[in-house]
This record gives structure tokens, sequence and C-alpha cells, in this order.
């Protein structure tokens, strides 16, 4: 793994809110006993016929107008190796709502981009791809969507944090060199905002899902911790304090405050637009958008001026080592009760998506299939050659819900959807209604009474000395 070499720890957990039910229509008279690692592709399943459906987020994937590669492409080229299996592709917006209306009403199809969903309950929805041992040196993020040693998804890729930045605006303010620390960013937004007519940072607000992309930057990211995400958080009391040293949840929520409070973001944050800011930060109109690396991709091909777009390392150091969190996007997920056949194509699908199209690398994200012809990272981590990538590892065996019931029992919902919660913090550093420090206090106090709830006993606490 040459080109990973620095993903330092094992695999990122799911982290969800919302527990469902088992439901669906009934089971297939016959389960596949095809497992991810024994398909050939262009050997396995070139019998079969048949069709089959996937329910994608990829809305935009749909589109004519897309200038990436679109479903209609890659399924093209599937077909070349497999010209029976026939692929149909629906797409939602709104996917994390709508994906599990979709799910419980069991009316999704034979693929799916697996949403927010207990990892006790991916059995009750999901065909097993097989056993954690004979798929992680297949495939990287493989405990992201598992339970009790079963692999229920396969990541469509990996995401690495950062924050989207156009170079020119930044050289137009006169900055030369990134910012690695919360206060050397706000004083270049400073800097954008006194030097260049762009908006320095673009909250999104309006669009909801995007405001939620703040919460990947608190785990590894901000603390240099690969177990703090699904170990140690959920045994930490007070886990919004300031630790005194830039660092860590607290430090990652005030840059957004206090960009809003110093005015430093758009005018009016309930007109933002989310599918009009791809082509402004391609046009230099907006400096920075903190987004996953998936979002590179886009804001590229949202203009002209693709090679002004970059993307930089969250500024956070820690100990004087800057991370970045290395996660697992939407994996897919196929239908336990889907037919024996249907459920084999879209086993060789999934496989062919993962190690033939090409998706991860188009899109620009990490490599999922550890294939040595996939060990490559795209252009846009240029600026990550001194950050060491952090992959979760997993909760610890019995506690594989206890972030998901913490989350839930705290409203907080912390890499869970949890829009409207950052979205308070917009609201209220533009209003001036509500310091900081008293969102901190009552967020804070949320989340110790989830422990209290549950029965946990604090055994650490973000609180400085």
């Amino acid at each position: 793994m040459k080109a990973l070499k620095k993903i330092a720890a094992a695999v990122v957990a799911s982290a969800c809110a919302i527990s469902l039910a088992a439901c669906g229509g009934e089971s297939a008279s016959e389960t596949t006993d095809l497992q991810y690692k024994d398909i050939e592709l262009g050997t396995t399943g070139t019998d079969i016929t048949t069709t089959i459906k996937l329910y994608s987020h990829r809305t935009d994937m749909l589109q004519d107008s897309y200038n990436g590669t679109t479903w209609e492409q890659y399924i093209a080229e599937f077909n070349e190796m497999y010209p029976n299996i026939t692929v149909e592709v629906d797409a939602g917006t709104d996917y994390g709502n709508s994906a599990l209306t979709r799910l419980q009403g069991g009316d999704w199809g034979d693929i799916m981009m697996i949403p927010t969903v207990d990892a006790s309950e991916l059995g009750n929805y999901f065909l097993s791809y097989g056993k954690v041992d004979d798929l992680k040196d297949l495939v990287h993020y493989v405990y992201a969507q598992h339970y009790k040693d079963e692999v229920y998804g396969i990541s469509s890729t990996g995401n690495a944090v950062g924050i989207v930045y156009n170079k020119a605006v930044f050289e137009q303010a006169g900055i030369t060199e990134l910012p690695t620390t919360p206060e050397e960013f706000l004083d270049d937004l400073q800097a954008i905002k006194d030097n260049t007519d762009a908006t320095p940072l673009y909250t999104n607000y309006a669009a909801g899902w995007t405001m939620g992309a703040w919460d990947a930057y608190v785990g590894g990211t901000a603390t240099g911790d690969a177990t703090y995400m699904n170990q140690k958080l959920l045994h930490t009391q007070d886990p919004f304090s300031d630790p005194g040293d830039g660092t860590h949840m607290y430090n990652v929520y005030k840059i957004l405050y206090e960009a809003v409070a110093d005015g430093l973001t758009e005018d009016d944050y309930s007109t933002t637009d989310w599918e009009g800011s791809k082509t402004q930060m391609n046009n230099g109109e907006i400096a920075t958008m903190v987004l996953g690396s998936w979002a590179v991709s886009q804001m590229q091909a949202a203009g002209d001026n693709a090679d002004d777009i970059g993307y930089m390392p969250f500024p956070i150091t820690v100990d004087g080592q800057q991370y970045t969190s290395s996660t697992a996007d939407y994996a897919y997920g196929i239908n336990k009760d889907s037919s024996k056949e249907n459920q084999e194509a879209a086993m060789i699908f999934v496989k062919w998506m993962t190690d033939k199209s090409g998706f991860a690398y188009n899109e620009g994200g990490l490599p999922v299939s550890m294939l040595e012809e996939n060990d490559k990272l795209p252009e846009l981590y240029s600026e990550f050659d001194n950050v060491t990538f952090l992959e979760d590892e997993p909760a610890v065996d019995g506690e594989e819900d206890l972030f998901n019931d913490l989350n839930s029992d705290s409203e907080l919902a912390i890499n869970a959807s949890g829009d409207a919660r950052v979205q308070a913090i917009v609201e209220h550093a533009s209003n001036g209604d509500m310091t900081y420090d008293e969102m901190v206090e009552e967020w804070n106090g949320k989340w110790n009474q989830a422990l209290e709830d549950e029965g946990i006993e604090p055994e650490y606490t973000t609180v400085a000395d």
C-alpha cells in the first residue's frame, strides 16, 4: 500500500443516529452463496442475464450536463464485460432521508448507498459481502458498515477532510503559506476580505446537509487520535470544552462561529445556493468552503478555472503535527431480499465499480480497492505531504451502537446529519444572541446527560487543566 502508507490506523466505523425496525419484503427464496472475495471479474457470472436497480445519492451523475463521468458512461463500460446485466439507476435529493423512507418501505431495488442505520440492524436489510478477515486485504474501510464480523457495505470511495479553496484568491490576498491553526485561518479570511472581492468563507447554510460537513473534522483531524471518535468520545465528559491548545471539537466549531461573527462569510446566510456556489468558487467569488475532498472535482468542473481550485488541510495542529481523517463515503449495500441472480449481479457490479471503474479516483477520492493499479492518490492531495492520514478505529466490541444511542439521547447527531446544530452556530453568531461558550455549555449538558442515561461513567474530560 505505497500511496496510502501514511494512513495510520485501522478503519472508520459507521456513526449513525437513527435506529430502524426490521422490515421489507419477503426474503428471496434463495440467497446467493457468492462472496466478494470469490469474484473474478470477467469470469464470475458471465452467464447471468438480469436487470438490477441502484438507488444513489449522485443525482448529478444522471445529468447529461455533468462534466465528470456519468452513470450512463460507467454502465456502458461495465456492459463491455457483462453485456447481459442491465443496470438501472435512480437517485434522490435529500438522500439521507429519502433513502431511509425507501429502506423502510422495501421499495428500493437491488443496491443502495447505505444511509444511517444502526450497525446491529444492517443484517435486517443488506446481504453480507463476507467476513472481515476475508475482505480486509481487498478493500479499505472494511469496518465502515460491518457488524459481528460480517461486512454489509463496500465504500464507493474514501474521503480525507480539509478545506476547498481558490488559489487565485489566496494569491490576490497576499497569502503565501497555508494556515495550520484556527488563528492563522481566521487571519487569512480577514486578509481575503480586506484585499479581494471574494466571500472569505461560504457557509452553504441553506442547503443544510453541507453544514453537517463540519462534524467530519472533530475526530482524528482535531485530536490526532484514531481512537477518539468511536472509542474515547463515548466515555468523555464535556467533550465540547476548550482543551486550551487549539485542538478538539471546541476549536473546530469556533472557527465557524468567529468567521460569521466577524463578517467573514456571505452577507445573508439564508440565501446561500449550493449549486450556484460551485460556479462562484470556480470563478473566484468564494475563497473557501469547508467540505470533504469529494467536493473538489465538482468545483473544478463548474467553470473554466479548474486549476484555481485547491484542497488544504484543516487548520488544526496537534503537538506540531497536522492530521486528516480518512473516512468511508457512502457504501454499496445489496438487498438481502433480492433474488439470488440479482444479488450475484449486484455484487459483481459493486466489485467492478470498486476495482475497475476508477470511480474513487475520478471523484478525487481515496482508493477503496487495494489492487496495485488503484494505489494512487489524486493530485488534489498535493498540499497534504506533511499531513498524517488517520482512519478512525472502530468501536470496541459491545459498543457498536453506543455512539448512535448517545447521539439520539442528546439530540446532537454528531456525524449523523446534525445539520441543525451546526446551522445554529451560524444563526447565533450572526444574531449575537448567544455566545459560543454558551452554546458549548448547552451541548456539554446534553452530552453529559446522555452519558448518564446510558449508564456510562466518564473516563475522560476535554476541559483544560
